[in-house]
């Protein structure tokens, strides 16, 4: 998909064309969008746990950030590359955090979270559309215009990492297979829009599918060699950092000749393209159609992979051990972990029985989660120094978590007795 991606009128003066604050759709655009979205997964985990700042601060950082840099780029009259792609890159990060919130804080389902926002994403679309009778990307023109712009892409990139997620959740894919399916989709979209299928809606498709394409491709790259445990994703070893860092230069090289050459400004694109597609409504409606051929074919392949017996990523996430497990007594459990990591669970472990016997179901299952991300935070300092002693807690931590029904797609929460029975084992293991 280049230039003619989004066809629409272009609006001109009579002495010549209008600015535009975005650029057009080259094959550089795909390319530093692609970018921008391993960037976003790569750092902003790399702030998250790595640097231990936590989801909800990170998410604060960067609303903050978005505020700032969004302010810069509305004030320019026409399209600028530095400040529209750090726009991109801020807005990548921030899409991601919002979907991350409500999966792994408030505990919505990635089925729920991936149908809201796509219905928002229709919202926004019908707005738009009723406002200013386009969606071209040709002609963001106007304030309320690129607002619209700016709000779509937000909400694509949560909506691609909400399905991106959920895809790796049904399927269990590694994330160098699962970079294989919206790469196979995004080559059929564009396919089908050399043909002559409508070029805004194809447009809009691709751009969601980079999201996943591109978090699947950093997510490969950061992660180990080596499985760090059963089912846990296998890469090229490179680290959220040295994968950040990478791409970032990629992008400013990017950025910058794309300063110099300005390959992708309206008037410059203009004089070097001729549009490569033409308006055809049969050939329009036959893409629409190819479409659903597309989204059917999709829905067939994560439902086989689905069925096919593996660990999900939530239960890999979650570090869930499998096979046998040595047995421990609590003086052997946590002899090599620090009292004051220890007496952490301890006290979170309490709370959340206090609050399941009081009748707190929601406060309960807030501290789970709460010790659930706890647990993952510490995985990096504890395992190393007593694997044995981690493994089998990490056992104990995954069967709270399942009668919470937490990272168990499936299984439904158990009875509030049956709860503090689970932690009440845990609070035994930690030596409480």
């Amino acid at each position: 998909m280049t230039t003619a991606t989004t066809t629409a009128s272009r609006p001109r003066f009579a002495g010549g064309r209008l600015l535009n604050k975005v650029p057009e759709v080259t094959i550089w655009f795909w390319v530093i969008k692609i970018l921008c979205t391993t960037v976003g997964e790569s750092f902003a985990d790399w702030i998250n746990m790595t640097l231990g700042v936590g989801l909800n601060n990170t998410a604060l950082i960067f609303t903050g950030v978005l505020i700032a840099v969004l302010a810069i780029q509305l004030t320019r009259r026409r399209y600028v590359p530095f400040p529209y792609w750090l726009t991109v890159v801020v807005v990548s990060v921030t899409g991601t955090l919002y979907t991350d919130i409500l999966t792994d804080e408030l505990n919505v389902p990635l089925w729920l979270s991936s149908s809201v926002f796509a219905v928002l994403l229709v919202v926004v679309f019908g707005i738009w559309w009723k406002r200013e009778h386009t969606l071209s990307i040709h002609s963001i023109i106007s304030l309320p215009r690129e607002s619209f712009y700016w709000l779509t892409v937000l909400v694509t990139f949560a909506l691609g990492t909400a399905t991106g997620d959920w895809s790796l959740e049904l399927t269990g894919w590694s994330p160098g297979i699962a970079a294989l399916l919206p790469l196979g989709l995004i080559i059929a979209i564009t396919l089908l829009w050399r043909f002559g299928a409508n070029p805004v809606l194809s447009f809009w498709l691709a751009y969601i599918l980079t999201r996943p394409l591109g978090a699947n491709i950093g997510d490969f790259l950061a992660s180990p060699t080596t499985p760090a445990g059963p089912g846990e994703p296998v890469g090229l070893g490179l680290g959220t950092f040295t994968t950040s860092l990478i791409f970032l230069g990629l992008i400013l090289a990017t950025v910058i000749y794309l300063t110099i050459s300005r390959a992708d400004v309206s008037e410059v694109v203009d004089l070097t393209h001729e549009p490569a597609v033409t308006t055809d409504r049969r050939r329009q409606r036959i893409g629409l159609i190819g479409f659903v051929v597309l989204a059917v074919l999709t829905a067939v392949i994560m439902t086989a992979a689905h069925l096919t017996p593996h660990q999900n990523a939530a239960a890999a996430d979650d570090g869930a051990a499998t096979g046998p497990v040595k047995q421990l007594k609590p003086a052997q459990a946590i002899a090599h972990f620090p009292k004051p990591t220890i007496a952490k669970y301890v006290a979170l472990a309490k709370t959340a029985r206090t609050q399941d016997q009081a009748g707190k179901a929601a406060a309960s299952h807030a501290t789970v989660q709460k010790m659930r991300d706890t647990w993952d935070a510490d995985q990096p300092t504890l395992q190393p120094k007593d694997d044995t002693a981690w493994t089998f807690l990490d056992r104990e931590m995954d069967s709270v978590l399942k009668v919470y029904a937490i990272d168990h797609p499936g299984v439904k929460a158990a009875a509030p007795a049956a709860q503090e029975k689970e932690l009440g084992v845990l609070l035994h293991d930690l030596g409480a």
